[in-house]
């Protein structure tokens, strides 16, 4: 699907507010109401717009320690793989999991309440696939942090 400029305008709209009404967004891009419910209809069809979501106050609930952490493994092959990506994907605590190309093999964002949480999920891990080393480093403050891609 190709993406235009009112397009651009309407994604930009939904991910700096998804609640807002037709009515606003349409206001806002300078269209009317049923145009842009086809564009926003036709974008989730293509799967450039996917599931719609609520952003959680991590700290608020609870979940007071962030966590990155780097693994590096001597396993590849494929049989691994899969019980490293099953284990990390049946992890809530894991926000976020990169496969790296360099000196490190994955990277995670983990979302803790406290070093003991951590503690917990680390000895979970490990004691489900072979790892050859895991650093985590606890993330002091958050500076920035989003989902906006930079239409």
């Amino acid at each position: 699907m190709k993406i235009d400029e009112t397009d651009r305008k309407i994604l930009s709209q939904l991910q700096s507010d998804a609640s807002q009404s037709l009515d606003e967004i349409a206001k806002s891009v300078g269209s009317s109401k049923t145009p842009v419910w086809n564009r926003i209809r036709k974008m989730r069809e293509a799967g450039i717009i996917g599931a719609q979501t609520v952003s959680l106050d991590a700290e608020a609930l609870g979940f007071e320690a962030c966590f990155f952490v780097l693994i590096r493994t001597s396993e590849h092959e494929a049989a691994w793989q899969r019980r490293f990506l099953t284990a990390l994907k049946e992890r809530p605590e894991v926000q976020e999991a990169h496969r790296l190309a360099g000196d490190i093999d994955y990277i995670l964002k983990v979302r803790v309440r406290n070093a003991r949480a951590y503690d917990a999920f680390y000895q979970a891990l490990i004691s489900e696939v072979k790892v050859h080393t895991v650093t985590a480093l606890l993330s002091m403050e958050e500076i920035k942090s989003t989902n906006a891609l930079p239409l």
